[in-house]
């Protein structure tokens, strides 16, 4: 099968397209023929290990010292068909139309993929009413958005801010905050305001023109995507017994934030998100109901996945962009 080869760290051009032995499902696996990827700045990230010091080594440990050898394919969420399923498999046959997220075994991009079947595995039946694109696009961002503002408890005409609201997280965070009721603000560059008004932001922002944390607007959650913003002026934008969510923390933010859960009223939420079949099977039914969609930037074929990593590392990307499968 065609897969794209994570060759070394480094730039795009480490990810090259090379024909690789088509895996064989254990009992407890499902064979997947993948049709739609996705490139988030995650697989970015780990392509080049740009991490911060105290996360970068221990990533380097498990992945590979000098170049990636326990990871070899890229890509953390699919959408696709089941072609075949081992003897112990239940809830799937051949022919059905699944989406999963990989977890850290990542490997999405590629012809092929065996996933476990597993109530704490992310694998579901797609959405009826969305194309293998639109639904490989769900998993990563809907199960962090939804992880997070679960969470936050959000009570309805509670004002909640997205910090990067116009990623693959953001866009389904928004869509989610106004399903629990919330009146939505959203915080993004000014290439992206237009889009997160069609998802449904009340109020949007340019993080280029003004900072959020000093308008004088005060809000029950901040959600805090991108962890770009001082978190000290992050936590001053929450109103009392306010609720601060961080999904891409720092380690300084990390330390603040035990700081001030053990001295102020304001609650701190921060990772890992959890990622199961029953919270994916939750996304698809608010898929099929008409309340959150997907937004899709740009599609590129499997093998310009190093041009598609190219382009969201220009931070340009709204939404998703999707590798497609032919």
């Amino acid at each position: 099968m065609k897969a794209i080869i994570w060759t070394r760290y480094g730039p795009p051009d480490v990810l090259q397209l090379r024909e690789v032995e088509k895996p064989v499902p254990k009992d407890n696996e499902v064979l997947i023929r993948i049709r739609a990827a996705t490139v988030t700045a995650g697989d970015c990230e780990l392509r080049s290990l740009k991490f911060a010091s105290w996360l970068a080594l221990p990533m380097r440990l498990y992945v590979g010292l000098r170049r990636p050898k326990r990871i070899r394919i890229l890509g953390q969420e699919l959408a696709g068909d089941v072609e075949a399923a081992g003897r112990a498999v239940k809830s799937f046959k051949a022919g059905d139309k699944v989406f999963a997220t990989t977890g850290f075994t990542l490997s999405a991009y590629a012809e092929y993929i065996c996933l476990r079947e597993g109530n704490r595995r992310p694998l579901a039946i797609m959405p009826a009413n969305m194309t293998y694109e639109e639904a490989a696009a769900v998993p990563v961002g809907g199960l962090e958005a939804l992880h997070f503002l679960r969470n936050a408890n959000i009570r309805r005409g509670e004002k909640v801010l997205i910090n990067g609201a116009g990623g693959s997280i953001g866009t389904f965070a928004i869509q989610l905050a106004l399903h629990f009721g919330a009146e939505v603000t959203g915080v993004d560059s000014s290439g992206k305001l237009d889009m997160l008004r069609t998802v449904g932001a009340h109020h949007v922002v340019d993080y280029t023109q003004e900072d959020f944390s000093r308008r004088g607007e005060r809000y029950d959650v901040v959600f805090d995507v991108v962890g770009k913003r001082s978190f000290a002026r992050s936590m001053n934008a929450l109103k009392p017994h306010g609720r601060y969510l961080m999904a891409n923390p720092t380690l300084p933010a990390i330390a603040g934030a035990r700081w001030r859960s053990l001295t102020g009223s304001k609650q701190v939420v921060r990772g890992p998100a959890s990622q199961t079949r029953e919270d994916l099977n939750f996304l698809r039914e608010l898929i099929e109901a008409g309340k959150i969609r997907s937004v899709i930037d740009r599609r590129y074929p499997l093998e310009q996945t190093a041009e598609a990593h190219r382009y969201v590392e220009t931070g340009r990307k709204k939404g998703n962009v999707v590798i497609v499968v032919p």
